[in-house]
């Protein structure tokens, strides 16, 4: 009797055991942590082009204005500082990470507030800038909400956390994108743009409370531990060793140009879709319901299986598979484009792109997570996240005339083809084992493998 009740009761527990680790204290930090750093680039990426779409400005002009999120492909330069420089009474109060994390969530708030209230239809320069402004903020919010969230999580955490983390960065989009447009659109609260956006700037909050409940980060203790140095060795050790570090794993430059490539056919996607949208002649409801609404439902589905995805595939084989879900949503647009304003499709279309799009970039973000340093983890993953950046920012900005050129059927083909290389060079990777079949798991000093392949280094993850 008891053999039997404990066979019935086996998938209950297998479930239960399965999903705890997700409502661990520093994963669910690692949840709210991703709020407040994934509702500033929602802002300058999807809910802009939406507003620009909106005001009559130009396809091409909103392609090339996604470039105003440079400072997220450039965050890698300032990224040591961060990792090194103390802020004063903040920094004996809080600890240096989350010191850092308040006062920048201070300015950011500030800059989104400006940024709703700059009018593009009128004053493009004045939007501009405190576009810019925003995104440094936002990048520097990252830097330091990356390394925060690696840095408390365990290696045994780190999959769930991270997650967790970008389950929290799609639902501060989601804030950003369906809750802006909500409170600003005439079908919605009707409260204008300044409104919203400043509205939108609250987002802040999850992560300064994740900080104030999780405490100090390692990054902390390990700072604790340094001896005073001169300022050469202080700018040796800050600058010049994250970077001297990563590049002198084997494989190094290859794993970088990777991660430049892997997501540029989804990031210039991404760019085009709400103006698509728009032009389709879907209503600022049917945006909001279908779009924002049921697509957050396929995103939780989609970053809820990416960590047993990872499990069962390993790291490799959940990369590459990733990849190709990414181009099949694609192909899902393509039809809707062909299509047109229909519901059905937009509704298939969308539910395709969160459920692929949030395993793809959960598996993504583990794998950078694993690749970072615990003794640098603000830059390497900075870096890191700065290449790919790179293919969401500068590579991607052709978009808009591809677009206009193609139509918007072979536009979403032509992406399909951009995201062939990555998958390519992931083989390439794959074949010469720079790419392994798990995150790293450090079982003792001896054990000399982590995901990323290369020469190991201590204190890696």
């Amino acid at each position: 009797m008891n053999d039997t009740a404990g066979t019935a009761s086996s998938p209950r527990t297998g479930f239960v055991a399965t999903m705890a680790p997700y409502f661990r204290p520093r994963p669910i930090a690692a949840l709210l942590l991703g709020v407040s750093s994934g509702f500033p680039l929602a802002l300058l990426l999807g809910t802009m082009t939406f507003w620009l779409t909106k005001v009559g400005i130009e396809k091409k002009t909103i392609g090339f204005a996604v470039g105003l999120t440079t400072p997220y492909t450039l965050k890698f330069l300032w990224a040591p500082f961060i990792d090194r420089i103390n802020l004063p009474i903040l920094t004996r109060l809080f600890g240096q990470r989350r010191a850092w994390l308040f006062f920048v969530q201070a300015l950011l708030f500030a800059s989104v507030w400006m940024l709703g209230a700059s009018d593009p239809a009128h004053h493009l320069g004045a939007f501009a800038f405190w576009a810019i402004v925003t995104a440094f903020l936002g990048a520097t919010q990252d830097i330091v909400t990356d390394a925060y969230r690696i840095e408390i999580l365990s290696d045994e955490e780190l999959p769930h956390g991270t997650a967790n983390n970008q389950f929290g960065y799609r639902l501060g989009a989601f804030f950003a994108g369906v809750g802006t447009i909500a409170m600003a659109s005439p079908e919605g609260l009707n409260l204008g743009w300044a409104a919203a956006y400043g509205f939108t700037a609250f987002c802040v909050l999850p992560g300064a409370l994740a900080a104030l409940w999780a405490g100090r980060g390692l990054h902390d203790r390990v700072l604790e531990k340094e001896p005073v140095e001169s300022v050469g060795k202080w700018l040796q050790t800050t600058v010049v060793g994250p970077f001297r570090e990563f590049l002198r794993r084997r494989g190094a430059v290859l794993i970088l140009l990777f991660v430049l490539i892997y997501k540029l056919g989804d990031a210039m996607g991404q760019i085009m879709l709400n103006p698509m949208i728009v032009e389709l002649g879907f209503s600022d409801t049917e945006f909001i319901v279908i779009n924002k609404g049921v697509g957050f439902w396929g995103l939780i589905v989609g970053v809820a299986l990416a960590p047993p995805f990872m499990a069962w595939l390993g790291m490799g084989r959940a990369l590459f598979a990733s990849g190709v879900l990414m181009m099949v949503s694609n192909l899902m647009f393509a039809i809707l484009a062909m299509q047109g304003h229909s519901n059905l499709w937009l509704t298939i279309a969308v539910v395709t792109e969160q459920v692929t799009s949030g395993m793809g970039l959960t598996v993504f973000v583990t794998y950078l997570s694993g690749l970072s340093n615990l003794a640098y983890t603000a830059t390497q993953f900075a870096l890191l996240s700065s290449f790919a950046a790179v293919g969401r920012t500068w590579l991607s900005t052709p978009a808009g005339l591809a677009a206009e050129r193609l139509g918007w059927p072979g536009f979403w083909l032509m992406t399909m083809v951009v995201a062939l290389p990555g998958l390519l060079l992931l083989w390439l990777m794959w074949r010469r084992g720079f790419v392994v079949d798990t995150v790293r798991q450090p079982k003792s000093e001896d054990d000399d493998t982590f995901a990323g392949a290369g020469e190991p280094q201590p204190g890696t993850r």
